[in-house]
């Protein structure tokens, strides 16, 4: 069971008041208050920075943090594992990046449940650096990313490659194009995904290779769903340029164009990872193998 003064620890930290956090907790302001002085005799440590503005932690209080939610998943996972198996379920949790969620990646992860019905599979989406701290965290089982988690404790297995590609609506003069120049594309109205996501920093790394810069290209929006970027494009009110595994379906039914930019070059991996002390490997090797089929 997790120690009641890390519960209080973490309800201090989302409250940002004693008085709240007590409120919350349903114990004394004083009782809260004895629960973050315990902790602090119990380790040596200052939890908050003095003289500051807010709940501000210090460098050993933010670690303190960090191992307190890692118990606090871990102690939730254990209840949710004891559950499953008195009601005969294998339980996973799965994050994926945005982009993933947009490609076969759900379609896979459904085809397996299908094929195992005593399996349920919770799926969270997130950016890779959160997706990687929930894995580290024992918060998520597996994932699957684009790209690579230089992680020791990690282990990845490759999926497949992936690129980026401009995408226009059939409607765009562009849609009868065997190819155009970056040149072309800035003059173009221009939807991105927002700062952050890996598509964004793929294309914004490709542009400094070439001495360009985004700001030099006519951005019209920034969103984060794929979806909806999709949408707009398909609707001619702009061009972006995204996964090509999230356009795939588009492309094939006409309702997208893709077309190549001249050398345009950008490759990335798309990774199953997990933890190396993960020991459903017949998991993993089934999420493979169905992937590669759907292909």
């Amino acid at each position: 069971m997790i120690d009641a003064k890390l519960t209080t620890l973490l309800t201090l930290i989302e409250a940002q008041s004693y008085t709240k956090a007590a409120q919350m907790l349903s114990l004394t302001q004083p009782a809260v208050s004895q629960h973050i002085r315990g902790l602090e005799q119990e380790y040596g440590i200052k939890i908050f920075l003095k003289g500051t503005k807010g709940m501000v932690l210090t460098p050993e209080g933010k670690i303190l943090e960090k191992y307190a939610r890692r118990e606090k998943a871990l102690y939730s996972n254990l209840l949710n594992d004891f559950e499953a198996y008195r009601n005969g379920v294998n339980r996973f949790v799965i994050g994926i990046t945005p982009s993933a969620e947009e490609n076969i990646v759900p379609r896979v992860i459904a085809t397996y449940c299908n094929q195992y019905p005593d399996t349920k599979i919770t799926i969270l989406t997130d950016t890779i650096r959160n997706i990687t701290n929930k894995l580290k965290a024992y918060e998520v089982d597996i994932a699957i990313v684009e790209g690579h988690i230089p992680d020791k404790g990690l282990t990845s297995i490759l999926l497949d490659t992936d690129y980026l590609c401009l995408i226009v609506s059939p409607d765009h003069p562009f849609a009868d194009r065997k190819d155009v120049s970056l040149e072309e594309v800035k003059k173009e109205r221009l939807i991105v995904r927002p700062r952050g996501a890996g598509t964004r920093h793929m294309f914004e790394t490709y542009l400094e290779g070439c001495g360009e810069s985004l700001q030099n290209f006519h951005v019209i929006l920034e969103i984060d769903s794929v979806s909806t970027i999709k949408d707009l494009v398909q609707s001619n009110l702009g061009v972006s340029v995204i996964a090509h595994s999230t356009c795939i379906s588009e492309e094939r039914s006409g309702r997208l164009k893709v077309i190549p930019i001249v050398n345009f070059q950008t490759f990335r991996e798309i990774n199953l990872v997990c933890r190396e002390d993960f020991s459903q490997k017949q998991l993993l090797d089934e999420l493979c193998n169905i992937y590669r089929t759907c292909m």
